[in-house]
């Protein structure tokens, strides 16, 4: 085998483990029921760096405890609703308020509780059970489209060059064997 050969087997089969690792990491939890997010910010830095995604599963909102954490959206009130959307944190404190359950959460990176509190509308709740360090990064580059286009339209372009080098390869040996059949023909034709 050629160096280059060997060069392009190997980025191909790089790029190709890279793809099912991707792929097993947003398919496999998603087929188990888990919903990945991507921390984007350093307030569980130690548990969950930013560029982490955490795997999710919903679970009935009575049974989350004080040290579990969840991810959800802030009250429409807190500044956090508007500039993050959603939120990944550990639940600090659960009181019962005129028979609701009261939440308040804390980034483990945070010196201070989160400044609002919060009450759970839905039967289930998305609760932390998982998490792959730094995928985050490639899943966050892979929603910019410029991004998404060089990293599928490389691989394609190289698979139409690769078959149309191949089909040219395959008509030069066919135009090949036929002349040379045709010149085995003359000659024996010739020799008679």
């Amino acid at each position: 085998m050629t160096p280059l050969k060997a060069m392009r087997t190997a980025a191909l089969a790089l790029a190709a483990a890279v793809c099912v690792a991707l792929g097993a990491v947003t398919l496999a939890p998603a087929a188990l029921g888990l919903d990945h997010y991507v921390i984007v910010s350093g307030s569980m830095t130690g548990t969950y760096d930013r560029g982490s995604v955490v795997f999710d599963e919903q679970v009935p909102s009575y049974a989350l405890r004080t040290g579990d954490v969840i991810t959800y959206r802030p009250p429409t009130s807190s500044p956090a609703a508007h500039a993050t959307g959603l939120v990944t944190h550990r639940i600090y404190s659960i009181e019962r308020v005129d028979g609701h359950s009261v939440f308040r959460t804390k980034g483990d990176a945070n010196q201070a509780p989160d400044p609002w509190t919060f009450t759970l509308d839905q039967p289930t709740q998305a609760k932390v059970v998982g998490a792959v360090p730094y995928v985050g990064y490639v899943l966050a580059a892979l929603a910019i489209r410029w991004v998404r286009m060089i990293v599928i339209g490389i691989p394609a372009l190289f698979i139409a060059l690769s078959v149309l080098i191949g089909m040219a390869r395959e008509a030069r040996e066919e135009r090949y064997a036929g002349e040379a059949a045709w010149s085995t023909a003359v000659e024996d034709g010739a020799m008679r």
